[in-house]
């Protein structure tokens, strides 16, 4: 029987797309051209895992100097990065809460990004416990983080309900015999269909989860 909710949150409850922000602010093509010459997600995999976030962004903008300008906007637009919020999602959450379901976020954030985020969606604030990667030191996939929850919150395998977006973050957490349930990257049909499975695993009900 399924005791805790966990949500990640790019793509979960906030949608997070770094490409689509970038080609509102110059031809898709050169975007395109410069997420191919630099990996700007490891970048962010550095913020992710505690790096400082300013510093980092002005060291890679630095190793780059053709694209030292659009690198520099990841800290100065990142909140319209990670925009907007999913509504339902966030009144899944709040559902779960309501019928006293502990709900847990896992989430690969920095430490400083993690908190511009909860000023912009408060909602961020509402976990019964937040695993934030920046703090842990280590990002999912990593199976050490899934130990740190585990640990942490005294709960393991089918006693744990994870939604995530990503393949391989699902994969390891069904490796540890977790519940999995992989967020589609449309938004509308991601929230409906986790809505269906809390349903189904009985943690709400047809109202509650609309």
């Amino acid at each position: 029987m399924v005791e805790a909710v966990i949500f990640d949150i790019g793509n979960v409850l906030i949608e997070w797309r770094p490409e689509r922000h970038y080609d509102r602010l110059m031809p898709p093509a050169e975007r395109a051209a410069m997420f191919a010459e630099i990996d700007l997600h490891s970048m962010n995999e550095v913020i992710d895992r505690g790096g400082p976030f300013l510093k980092t962004v002005r060291d890679w903008a630095d190793r780059y100097p053709r694209w030292r300008d659009p690198i520099l906007r990841w800290h100065e637009d990142w909140i319209h990065m990670a925009s907007p919020e999913i509504p339902q999602s966030v009144r899944l959450l709040r559902a779960l809460r309501a019928k006293g379901v502990p709900v847990f976020a896992l989430t690969n954030f920095g430490i400083e990004t993690f908190r511009l985020a909860q000023e912009a969606y408060p909602f961020l604030t509402e976990f019964d416990r937040a695993y934030v990667s920046g703090h842990m030191g280590v990002t999912k996939p990593d199976p050490r983080i899934y130990d740190l929850v585990e640990a942490d919150c005294g709960l393991t395998g089918a006693r744990l309900l994870f939604a995530d977006d990503r393949a391989d973050n699902i994969a390891a957490a069904a490796a540890r015999g977790w519940k999995v349930h992989t967020f589609d990257l449309d938004p509308a049909k991601g929230a409906r269909e986790w809505a269906a499975r809390l349903v189904a695993e009985g943690l709400l009900d047809a109202d509650e989860a609309r």
